[in-house]
């Protein structure tokens, strides 16, 4: 019986849920699982717009020269490389391209990683191809306090946020919730759950919004902080809010 694998993953789901993000962080984590049979790790990001052109022919050129470099990495026995395209959607119609190359020893040292925003625009056969297909959904509400947290604790640690202890983590913090509602931690969790319709790059944005907006000196407290973020939050809700209205969907 004969195996089939075409050493292909695709990510999809909303922007901004750090899709590119688990690629790079995969990628990292097989050189180190395959440190020993491979010397030499190559991670080649990919952006397919990048690849088209509006000269005629000239966006399957670019296709195909981009391959071409992949199997000139390859020329090493002790190369692995992971390629990594992002906004896949674009590309699909070059499926073909890839199937073409050297020796199929060859592409068992490729793997290749994908991202897509739209994953019901993308080829029927392609998706068919790809072994593993994983739905990356938005941050949750415990996933938002964390990055908050972060982002929070760094400000501490720096010395902009004048704060003796760093903000607990989010078992504290609901443990917080009823019995010191008016704690740091229990401010932060209301402030998660009000941030579920933003994506990650928003949320990574909401300190430096919060301290750029509100706060504007060298340092503040950490309940001046909260209040500041608090705002903040508001302010993108009624942004996204009016962009909804007027047809957008925040990207």
């Amino acid at each position: 019986m004969c195996i089939t694998w075409n050493r292909l993953i695709l990510l999809h789901g909303p922007p901004g849920s750090g899709k590119t993000s688990l690629c790079r962080a995969l990628a990292q984590k097989l050189s180190i699982r395959l440190s020993k049979r491979f010397s030499d790790f190559q991670l080649v990001e990919i952006n397919s717009h990048s690849l088209f052109s509006k000269w005629f022919s000239e966006s399957g050129k670019l296709v195909g020269k981009m391959f071409d470099d992949i199997f000139q990495t390859l020329e090493s026995d002790d190369t692995f490389v992971v390629v990594l395209i992002d906004e896949v959607e674009s590309l699909t119609s070059a499926r073909k391209s890839a199937a073409n190359g050297n020796e199929p020893s060859d592409s068992l040292r490729v793997i290749v990683l994908t991202t897509s925003n739209l994953l019901e625009a993308m080829d029927a056969a392609f998706l068919d191809r790809a072994d593993i297909k994983q739905y990356v959904n938005a941050p949750t509400a415990s996933a938002i306090y964390i990055i908050l947290r972060t982002c929070l604790n760094e400000l501490i640690r720096c010395g902009l946020i004048e704060e003796q202890r760093p903000i607990p983590c989010p078992e504290e913090a609901r443990m917080n919730m009823f019995s010191q509602p008016n704690a740091p931690s229990s401010r932060l969790w209301r402030c998660a759950n009000g941030c579920t319709s933003f994506s990650g790059r928003t949320l990574r944005r909401l300190p430096v919004l919060m301290h750029a907006g509100y706060i504007q000196r060298d340092k503040c407290t950490l309940g001046e902080a909260l209040e500041a973020l608090e705002m903040v939050v508001q302010d993108v809700k009624q942004e996204q809010s009016t962009m909804h209205e007027s047809g957008n969907v925040e990207s």
